[in-house]
């Protein structure tokens, strides 16, 4: 078990590091939103168009990486939202169950079925060289990578949940989750 729980820190490791970077990609979205505006009101005031499509996409790919790979450290930080009426009555053992069988029954199936989904879709975009529309848009096939590889983060951080969950029925651990403030688990 203590290589199953290695591997499970190996995995949260990643994608711990995996979110610290969407908190620099936050950083940089809101400055291209700021610039954008900015130039867009600036370019009014004098007559000439300082704006440009490709800042509006920048931003729009940028938010959808922030959500698509911060999926991983959110499940990781149990921190999305959740609808329970008996979760937090249950046991550490109870909950273990409930996380071991979700991720099981549904989290890794649905994780697998969107990546193997995905890559014809990718790879069809990468063939095109696709771009947008838009006049002055950009590529489209980097941001449609985005899509797997979000997926097999987030499959990764499910079979570390999943060791985590098994570790606690085996009384081998105390929680799944860890205490976000604290990083020791709850």
């Amino acid at each position: 078990m203590r290589a199953w729980l290695k591997l499970a820190s190996g995995i949260d490791a990643l994608n711990e590091r995996v979110g610290q970077l969407m908190y620099w990609l936050a950083m940089l979205m809101i400055l291209i939103g700021v610039y954008n505006a900015t130039v867009r009101y600036l370019g009014q005031f004098i007559g000439h168009n300082l704006s440009s499509n490709a800042y509006l996409e920048a931003q729009w790919y940028l938010f959808g990486t922030m959500f698509m790979l911060g999926a991983a450290y959110t499940l990781k930080h149990n921190a999305h939202v959740r609808v329970d009426i008996f979760y937090n009555r249950l046991s550490a053992r109870g909950q273990a169950w409930v996380e071991l069988l979700g991720t099981v029954f549904f989290l890794l199936p649905f994780s697998a079925m969107v990546f193997y989904l995905s890559l014809p879709w990718v790879e069809f975009s990468w063939k095109l060289h696709e771009i947008s529309s838009n006049p002055g848009g950009l590529p489209r096939y980097p941001i449609k990578t985005v899509v797997p590889i979000a997926f097999v983060l987030l499959f990764l951080q499910g079979v570390s949940q999943l060791i985590k969950a098994i570790a606690v029925i085996a009384g081998q651990r105390e929680r799944v989750f860890e205490n976000k403030e604290e990083g020791k688990p709850l």
